[in-house]
């Protein structure tokens, strides 16, 4: 695995200052001019940059000291840039920090905590939270990592919940059936709140760590350490129990409330569709810690930085499960076509006749999100979606590759599912292990890519010469 050398007790990574540093010296930064609406057109500049530059929005709607990011990461080759990893190794490095994890280290003082607010808080008056679509139910913080503890245990956790700002010192929070929820649900059977630190800006590790597929009782933050190849800082909260990480822009700490529910929603989820209004859990903060000059990170939902966040621990998970259980496995991609979540493409080196259909119930077992996987041979590049096309159209027949398995869970966030209940389908676009050699042959132009065209194209030459005239 390629990294970049390690001085003893340093990181090997960026934080996100460095990375936003990087990426300006590199012209993939886009500033904007002072003022843009917080409602709507910030999130309309970052759609319209996605996938090229990262936006810099400074103080949007008269929040003078406020500075507005997104699009930090909306190119997996740009998440691998930052944490100092050849993009071919993504995966493997991911699934080596989560195999891997280094104990945080705990510092006394820390940049999150230059400046102090436990009275008068009013989150909107405080921070530049955007508004980013249409039917949105109005300002989201979408970039925040929560972090809670296990009641049972004291061990953290770290996951990324939308939440939409209900009050000046009130937020809304979907907490779906994971983690967060189990400890939440655990607290408030003891009659207990569960205390919650949310970090807004966090460094690139720290963003990927929080989407790691690890079990219970599990602190992501040791995997964002070993993503780094050493420990991360964190500082304790100033009013809760809990470690954050001591780099981070802004810390919001209070309580999730103990049998109270009020309307969230709705808001522009991954599916580019939104999750609807409904009553759901409640935080109640109680301090806010920033920086002197706090960087405040949105990320536009179903923009490529949400699709890649939430898509590369995924395809880790999902890779190390398959070759688990088939050593034919060389690759998989959760396609952005399929919102990184719905559509996996799987390499293989077929062996075995009906190895293909193997994988692809293998694949619907690795993550209950898929709904559409296709199987590949190691001639198709699975990051190519006209490639993967491709071998479908020469590949595969429907009444012989086809696999649908029916009334099955999925995504309750896909809206043509009922409640996440619904199919999925199966393709083996591979080449028969039985057919005529050259019935499969791909052509090819002999020596096509060894021409350098640089030598022989003459960027000078004018057709009107040529013919004469």
């Amino acid at each position: 695995m390629s990294r970049k050398p390690t001085a003893p007790g340093s990181r090997r990574d960026m934080d996100l200052r460095q990375w936003l540093g990087h990426l300006e010296t590199t012209d993939r930064l886009a500033v904007t001019k002072t003022g843009r609406k917080l409602a709507f057109e910030i999130a309309g500049l970052a759609n319209r940059h996605d996938g090229s530059r990262a936006l810099v929005a400074p103080a949007p709607d008269g929040h003078a000291g406020g500075v507005v990011i997104s699009g930090l990461l909306s190119r997996r080759e740009w998440m691998a840039e930052a944490l100092g990893v050849e993009p071919g190794t993504l995966l493997s490095a991911f699934e080596e920090a989560a195999q891997s994890p280094l104990p945080v280290n705990e510092v006394k003082t820390a940049p999150c905590q230059e400046v102090v607010h436990k009275h008068d808080i009013d989150l909107t008056a405080m921070l530049p939270i955007p508004t980013h679509n249409e039917h949105d139910s109005g300002a989201y913080i979408t970039a925040g990592l929560m972090i809670c503890r296990n009641p049972r245990t004291g061990i953290q956790n770290v996951a990324i919940h939308r939440l939409q700002v209900s009050g000046p010192r009130e937020l809304g929070a979907l907490l779906l059936p994971r983690h967060t929820l189990s400890f939440f649900t655990t607290a408030e059977e003891a009659g207990d709140d569960l205390e919650v630190a949310i970090v807004i800006g966090a460094s690139p590790a720290c963003l990927l760590a929080s989407q790691a597929i690890v079990p219970m009782d599990f602190d992501e933050l040791t995997v964002a350490g070993a993503l780094g190849g050493a420990p991360l800082d964190v500082v304790r909260g100033i009013s809760v129990d809990l470690f954050v990480p001591a780099q981070s822009e802004i810390v919001i700490e209070g309580r999730c409330r103990a049998n109270l529910r009020r309307p969230e929603g709705p808001f522009g989820e991954f599916p580019q569709y939104y999750g609807e209004r409904a009553d759901r859990h409640v935080i109640e903060v109680s301090c806010v810690t920033t920086r002197q000059k706090p960087l405040f990170h949105t990320i536009v939902g179903g923009g490529l930085e949400h699709l890649i966040l939430g898509g590369i621990p995924r395809e880790a998970t999902i890779l190390k499960a398959l070759q688990d259980m088939f050593s034919c496995v060389r690759d998989v991609h959760l396609a952005p076509g399929g919102t990184c979540r719905y559509h996996l493409y799987v390499k293989i080196k077929a062996r075995h006749a009906g190895e293909a259909k193997n994988v692809l119930l293998g694949a619907f077992a690795a993550h209950y999100d898929i709904k559409h996987a296709i199987v590949v041979d190691e001639d198709v590049d699975i990051h190519d979606p006209e490639m993967v096309e491709w071998a479908v159209a020469t590949r595969f027949q429907a009444d012989r590759d086809l696999v649908v398995i029916s009334g099955s869970q999925g995504s309750k966030l896909d809206p043509s599912s009922d409640n996440g209940f619904g199919a999925k389908m199966g393709l083996d676009a591979t080449v028969p292990l039985d057919a005529p050699e050259f019935r499969f042959k791909r052509i090819r132009v002999p020596g096509e890519q060894e021409l350098d065209l640089d030598a022989v194209i003459d960027p000078d030459a004018k057709l009107a010469s040529l013919l004469g005239s």
